[in-house]
């Protein structure tokens, strides 16, 4: 018997799926909000999670990555009143097993459930073979779910020689995540040998892939071995592989099949028994469609895909690493250890990092400097470009906001109706945080002070994306 969670705010859909659950011999509990579901997922240990999307305290995807780093780790089934395109890509991406609407018949509820409870009984039996026992993780800081679901991927690759690849924005550590599949896998004694396709010369690139003979070409004054030859036995990165001359992408097409390829000015054919992990940043299926990228060589590259997230996404990991790189600095400038303002933390997290962690590492290494022997970092010992466009951003918020309710200058006076609609929602939004907080977060103490009935009530937060504080 497995335990079942669903999250949705109708009573109807509530009962419906409780009844489905337990004539297909399971247990079910249900929750209405984001806040009481997240409450029962830790309180106790379940199988699968039905969750909906539109709930009163918010989107219920954001409540994926939190159930994914539950140490249950319960199969999540979207379920909606809506059709949402984007929404099923996103929550797919995300980790969820499934996403279907609620009009889909009790038939397709039942067997999505009986297939997410099949998928993790397999998925258990098999856990204890060819798992990694620790992974080996050099400089990948922080542990935020979004990472988190990251270095499971890099785990779960470890057992296989199947191709990896990386896909993330300039900076985010695709190397690092490279390496990473190589020293979890069973070739990890073997040479990690790294192609930097931006860097390959056009009229050079066959030679120091495949290797040549010697007197191949002038300077060729004896045989080398090329890159492929070098991963044998190890692990072949291809990085930014989208920078690939597409007259060398047939060539690698049919070492990536046969692994096998002739050395420049060879007379015979040696094989090269290595393991492929490609990264890049760029969008090679538009590459693809413009004739830039040679899609059956994409299908060959994405075998296992791991997305890795921007810096941005993984506010929970920014402590974890100004600590990494402020003791990493310290140390090899000989500077006093260092603390942090709550302000320092808090501006490198409003701060977008379009160069990601790349960008982080020279940003801790130029505050570092700047400090030197002062013994707390403050917003002030950052660069001053960093500090210019968090304060520019937190004022645009704030002019944005003024002109939302009037506020502005008399060039910027809005229509009356849309000054009183604005004002109006801002003192609803207002009243609802008020008497939230009066009322303790106790929903029938809320209605009780407001007159509102609890479905009202439960609307109108949805409304204005008022939650119930933690």
């Amino acid at each position: 018997m497995a335990n079942v969670l669903i999250i949705d705010d109708d009573d109807l859909m509530c009962a419906t799926l409780s009844r489905l659950v337990q004539r297909c011999g399971h247990e079910a509990v249900s929750a209405m909000t984001m806040h009481d579901g997240q409450k029962q997922a830790v309180s106790r240990l379940f199988d699968v999670v039905f969750l909906d999307v539109h709930l009163p305290d918010g989107n219920g995807l954001d409540l994926l990555p939190r159930l994914e780093a539950l140490s249950s780790a319960p199969e999540v089934i979207i379920i909606t009143g809506f059709g949402e395109p984007n929404g099923a890509e996103l929550a797919i991406k995300s980790g969820a097993w499934d996403y279907i609407e609620k009009s889909s018949s009790a038939k397709d509820i039942s067997l999505a459930l009986e297939r997410a409870l099949q998928y993790r009984h397999e998925k258990h039996a098999v856990r204890h073979k060819g798992t990694v026992a620790a992974l080996k993780r050099q400089n990948i800081i922080g542990d935020s779910p979004k990472l988190q679901v990251c270095l499971d991927m890099i785990a779960q690759a470890a057992g296989s020689d199947v191709n990896v690849f990386i896909n993330g924005e300039t900076g985010t550590g695709k190397e690092l995540f490279a390496r990473a599949v190589h020293e979890n896998s069973l070739r990890a004694r073997g040479n990690f040998v790294v192609v930097d396709c931006t860097a390959l010369p056009e009229t050079l690139v066959e030679s120091l892939l495949f290797g040549h003979e010697k007197g191949t070409f002038t300077g060729a004054e004896k045989a080398r071995d090329g890159l492929v030859r070098q991963a044998h036995c190890g692990t072949l990165f291809l990085d930014e592989v989208g920078e690939l001359p597409l007259t060398m992408q047939k060539a690698f097409l049919r070492v990536l099949q046969e692994r096998r390829f002739r050395p420049l000015g060879g007379s015979r054919e040696i094989e090269s028994d290595f393991r492929l992990v490609a990264a890049t940043n760029r969008n090679l299926d538009q590459m693809v469609k413009a004739g830039q990228f040679r899609e059956d060589l994409l299908f060959r590259l994405r075998s296992y895909v791991i997305e890795l997230p921007p810096l941005r996404e993984r506010t929970e990991d920014f402590q974890e690493l100004a600590r990494f790189y402020a003791d990493r600095f310290c140390d090899r400038y000989g500077l006093p250890p260092k603390g942090f303002s709550p302000d320092f933390i808090n501006t490198l997290r409003s701060y977008p990092w379009p160069g990601n962690v790349r960008e982080f590492v020279h940003t801790m290494e130029r505050t570092l400097a700047s400090a030197r022997y002062e013994p707390t970092l403050f917003p002030k010992h950052l660069p001053t470009s960093i500090r210019i466009e968090v304060t520019r951003a937190s004022v645009a918020q704030d002019h944005d906001f003024d002109i939302k309710l009037g506020n502005s200058s008399i060039h910027n006076l809005p229509k009356l109706h849309d000054y009183r609609d604005a004002v109006y929602h801002e003192a609803e939004k207002n009243y609802l945080h008020d008497l939230m907080t009066l009322a303790n977060q106790n929903i029938p103490e809320a209605c009780h002070l407001s007159g509102l009935s609890q479905s009202r009530l439960y609307a109108l937060m949805k409304k204005h994306e008022v939650s119930r504080d933690k």
